[in-house]
């Protein structure tokens, strides 16, 4: 097996793409509302419920092109490479970012309906070119060694913290109407689609010229859109006993982790009257810890004492993080729970380590793409549950159930216990030491790793 040499300029570009893919998604949370509004044409104030609907349906939108779209780009880049498909994508995101900045243009020239419309194509668009982290994760792994190659994925975790800290930061401050920026002027909720496509835009120019291709010619395949569709990848999946069944644990993690982002806010706001500041701040420290522990410590602490160890211990932390979000009876609770959860964040790129060394070098964007696949449908679902269980705790009318708005973080305490029993089905099947070797060309991912 021949791997891509590690590269500095290499690594710095993935982590600049994947931060921009969390960026210019974080810009966005907090002037989506305000666009939907004008873009709609919605009366100021009084009409948050139908915004709602219309926000909530964008981000839907984009999580299903996600789905699609996932295991197409990374089937595209074990054909024709990590190199174009990443700036095809990156060029696409910037000119999206750049067209939905006029959706409010587009409703003075031709009405509501039509820059509705126009909007929901960008987030069509951009769903389908911001699905890079499947090709990111390939890359990954084809320049990094087996044995270092779940710290190499600790890379998507930081870039992850982040973009969620800096991103909502960025885009408020430059949606706001009230803030004078310097050199521009006054804020508009234009603005950060701006900021994002200027900075996509930057980074395709530095890929352009800097990031040399990863996967060798003869790593290639070719392509088949009856494995690059996600019905089909995830029939592949199915046929890797052991990425199957991390890759079910992670699916049900994910469902957890995506219903806490959804009721974070809420939950704070009820129980311990949290003010936006405060949630703010909160939300600040995750994205630090994230970024610490996935960026720096997962390097060090995953060599020492392997993926299975870091996977099986960090979803038990998870479990404990859960449980203590929800059971929490004081906010400075929170932020002790906080560190807890950032360390139990090493089960996600041990994860990724153990299956991209389950197949194939040709195989890593499928497998990747697959992934991402589950990814976006726990997306979606994750919302759902959170939002329905915060929903019945906390009913106006009669005495509000126990535990009240902490219910959504128990329930997804039990998910992430649920997601410990594939990992202990294929315990023994798993790698038991960072020097294992990864299955050779052809391998069907299903041997047992001695």
């Amino acid at each position: 097996m021949h791997l891509a040499p590690r590269r500095a300029p290499s690594l710095v570009f993935i982590f600049a793409t994947l931060l921009l893919d969390v960026l210019g998604f974080g810009l966005l949370i907090p002037v989506m509302p305000r666009l939907v509004a004008v873009v709609g044409g919605l009366p100021p104030g009084g009409a948050e419920h139908d915004a709602s609907i219309l926000v909530t349906g964008l981000i839907v939108t984009y999580a299903v092109m996600q789905f699609v779209f996932a295991p197409v780009l990374g089937s595209l880049s074990d054909r024709f490479g990590r190199r174009p498909v990443l700036l095809l994508a990156l060029l696409g995101s910037a000119l999206d970012y750049f067209a939905a900045s006029q959706a409010p243009a587009v409703t003075g020239q031709f009405g509501a309906t039509t820059g509705l419309v126009f909007l929901f194509i960008t987030r069509v668009i951009n769903g389908i070119s911001g699905a890079t982290i499947p090709v990111c994760s390939a890359y990954i792994a084809d320049i990094t060694p087996p044995e270092k190659r779940a710290a190499g994925f600790g890379l998507i975790g930081a870039a992850f913290g982040l973009g969620f800290v800096f991103g909502p930061l960025l885009g408020g401050v430059l949606g706001d109407e009230t803030v004078h920026i310097p050199l521009i002027g006054p804020g508009n909720v234009s603005y950060p689609y701006i900021a994002a496509g200027v900075l996509t835009l930057i980074n395709f120019t530095y890929g352009f010229f800097i990031l040399p291709e990863s996967l060798p010619r003869e790593h290639r395949r070719g392509f088949s859109w009856r494995k690059a569709n996600p019905v089909g990848a995830l029939h592949w999946l199915g046929g890797h006993t052991v990425v199957r069944m991390i890759a079910a644990s992670l699916f049900i993690a994910n469902i957890a982790q995506f219903g806490l982002h959804t009721v974070w806010v809420l939950s704070m706001q009820n129980r311990f009257a949290w003010t936006p500041k405060d949630s703010g701040l909160s939300l600040f420290v995750v994205g630090i810890s994230a970024a610490i522990v996935q960026g720096g410590l997962a390097r060090k602490i995953i060599p020492i004492i392997g993926e299975r160890v870091c996977l099986l211990g960090g979803l038990a932390l998870g479990v404990l993080a859960f449980a203590g979000y929800g059971l929490a009876t004081e906010g400075w609770m929170i932020y002790v729970i906080i560190a807890l959860a950032s360390i139990g964040g090493l089960a996600g790129p041990a994860a990724q380590g153990m299956t991209s060394k389950a197949v194939p070098p040709d195989e890593q964007g499928l497998l990747q793409g697959a992934l991402g696949s589950l990814n976006s449908i726990a997306y979606i679902v994750g919302p759902i549950v959170a939002g329905s269980v915060f929903h019945f705790f906390t009913a106006k009318e009669g005495p509000t159930p126990y535990p009240g708005a902490g219910a959504p973080f128990l329930v997804g305490a039990g998910l992430v216990a649920l997601s410990v029993l594939p990992v202990l089905m294929v315990w023994g099947r798993m790698p038991t030491s960072v020097r294992e070797k990864p299955v050779e060309n052809g391998g069907s991912g299903d041997e047992e790793v001695k």
